[in-house]
């Protein structure tokens, strides 16, 4: 055990996390030329076309060091904030990590949370500036922020480049000096924990752990703490680029296992694996996650329900931090209430089931949870604009605040003040951090960042705001229920949570997206937004309508006028009758509001 090495490499996006990989990888021959292309840890599609890191990867490789041969597991984690729960499950399974800093950006908001983790962990951090060929590298400085941060000394930061491949022995050779070995006891029970877990369709739900102590045997029969369920180890390995079976896997080692489950709700990431004859004590999982945005997902045709519920729960076991529950709509009939991480997680949750599972959904409005206290005392947690207790019996609203962090050059501060000002923020403080970087911390309400607030954000300072949040409790709030009317019907879908200070705004300019989008009837369509009873926006799509008068030439007036009556009259019967099919997009514009 004392030859294993168990690390991971954690940074902002962008910094190379996975370039660095690559060249590990390619430097210690873990993989062949013909294997090797560029991330080449990201298996989805989706990873290589957005050239962003998603899942959390892990490979074992096998490398000799002073007469020794060391086995190095490796996880290559994601960057984006949206996915920094697959970060704290990587750095469950650690016992050391790299933090890795771009040369030409320097420290930024993601680096430091992720940092952070580690250090709750207990990780030994090996910080290495990358990228340091290029044109704009701001070496010695970086090296005084990396210093400033974590207080190591000037010689503890290692100088790499994932592009060209320097410094990759020398990242190497510390790892195997500074990161400990695992402790464990090959004697005591197995316990192991499960990390992560994945859905093959021939082989059932394979499982990802790490084992803390004890000894994984082919054919054990092996026992879920948390579910109670026992099976049998039909197939145990360790993780090269592919799954490679061994006889065991022992204790300090990440390993993957397969028992022919498939049934999704037995297998928890967070749970422990020990032996049915000979059980071991639980090991503390993971925090469960908080998801930020509530969006609902249904099924185009009612009746692909049940088949979508079997994907949902496919998929959870690839993506924990994916919760959801059910959930009905008198528009779109029944589907899910679905809680994301943020509004990329949402995009990718999407994506991903419409290419892995082939299939088309629409989604609803995102937005957050808020807690409505009524007049007698009661509290209703409300996800979901159908939830909302009339406004008569409601005595106050909460809604959740969250503490953000933005590390910015000083150029774009009157920019980030205006945009978080707009957003009903507070600034708490503002701190340099060198004379080129400042770090302005703000309270936010969640409902105004759930939108298009990192969009702007970059947009307003040219990419070179960096941003990270975390939760910080409930508070008071004025929100309102607004719902979109067509000819006078609710549509369900489209309704909103909203500032009552922001709802006129936002629901005039609903009107007139929906005006775009919806096509002519045969009769004129009205589109209302409204807060109770009380309309605050209308549009109005008018009629397609034929020239009934054309066969009249000239003639007396009350021929035309007896032939318009009669055509008025059947537009007001057909108005009765008719009914707007509201398109996906539709559902899609409010999101792009600006």
């Amino acid at each position: 055990m004392k030859n294993i090495r168990n690390f991971c490499i954690i940074a902002h996006i962008d910094h190379g996390k996975s370039t660095l990989a690559d060249r590990l990888l390619e430097h210690t021959k873990t993989i062949g030329e013909r294997d090797m292309m560029n991330q080449v840890l990201d298996d989805m599609d989706l990873e290589r076309e957005k050239g962003i890191t998603i899942k959390s990867h892990a490979i074992q490789i096998n490398y000799p060091s002073k007469g020794e041969n060391y086995v190095l597991n490796l996880i290559d984690t994601p960057g984006h904030v949206d996915f920094s729960y697959e970060v704290s499950r990587a750095l469950a399974a650690c016992e050391g990590a790299l933090l890795l800093v771009d040369a030409s950006q320097g420290i930024q908001a993601q680096t430091i949370s992720n940092l952070y983790l580690a250090i709750e962990n207990d990780l030994e951090i090996i910080p290495v500036i990358n990228k340091i060929d290029m044109d704009g590298a701001m070496i010695p400085e970086v090296q005084d922020q990396i210093i400033d941060l974590i207080g190591c000394k000037v010689e503890d930061i290692l100088l790499a480049s994932g592009k060209s491949g320097i410094g990759i022995e020398e990242i190497l050779e510390a790892i195997i000096a500074r990161i400990p070995a695992p402790k464990g006891d090959y004697e005591a029970p197995l316990q192991a924990l499960i990390f992560d877990s994945v859905y093959n369709s021939f082989r059932g739900i394979i499982i990802y752990y790490r084992i803390l102590n004890g000894v994984l045997k082919k054919n054990d029969k092996i026992r879920f703490i948390a579910s109670g369920s026992d099976y049998n180890a039909d197939e145990v390995g360790v993780l090269k680029l592919t799954m490679t079976p061994k006889e065991e896997v022992k204790a300090g080692d990440v390993g993957y296992i397969i028992t022919g489950i498939k049934n999704a709700k037995e297998v928890k990431v967070g749970d422990t694996i020990t032996l049915a004859n000979n059980p071991g004590a639980m090991i503390n999982g993971f925090k469960e996650v908080k998801p930020m945005v509530f969006a609902g997902i249904f099924p185009v045709e009612t009746d692909a329900f049940e088949e979508l519920r079997e994907c949902m729960d496919k998929l959870q076991l690839n993506d924990a931090s994916l919760t959801f529950e059910l959930e009905t709509s008198q528009a779109l009939g029944f589907g899910f209430r679905c809680g994301f991480l943020g509004l990329l997680h949402m995009e990718i949750i999407q994506e991903r089931l419409e290419r892995e599972f082939n299939q088309t959904v629409i989604t609803t409005v995102p937005n957050v949870g808020f807690i409505a206290y009524t007049s007698k005392g009661d509290k209703v947690i409300v996800n979901n604009p159908s939830e909302m207790p009339e406004p008569t019996r409601i005595d106050r609203i909460e809604e959740p605040y969250i503490r953000a962090q933005i590390i910015t050059s000083p150029d774009y501060i009157g920019n980030i003040m205006t945009l978080c000002l707009g957003k009903r923020g507070i600034l708490l403080n503002q701190s340099y951090l060198t004379p080129t970087r400042v770090e302005l911390t703000f309270e936010l309400p969640l409902t105004e960042i759930v939108f298009d607030f990192y969009d702007k954000l970059k947009s307003q300072t040219r990419g070179y705001a960096s941003f990270d949040y975390t939760p910080i409790g409930m508070r008071d709030a004025d929100i309102v229920k607004m719902d979109i009317l067509l000819n006078g019907e609710k549509v369900d879908a489209l309704s909103a949570l909203i500032h009552r200070s922001r709802a006129a705004d936002f629901g005039r300019k609903l009107c007139e997206k929906l005006k775009e989008l919806l096509t002519k009837q045969q009769f004129q369509i009205a589109i209302q937004a409204a807060i109770g009873a009380k309309v605050i926006a209308r549009e109005n799509i008018s009629a397609m309508r034929k020239d009934v008068t054309a066969k009249c030439y000239g003639g007396d007036i009350s021929r035309k006028r007896k032939l318009l009556e009669k055509q008025k009259e059947g537009k007001k019967r057909m108005r009765q009758i008719g009914n707007v099919e509201v398109p996906q997009e539709a559902f899609l514009a409010v999101l792009k509001l600006d």
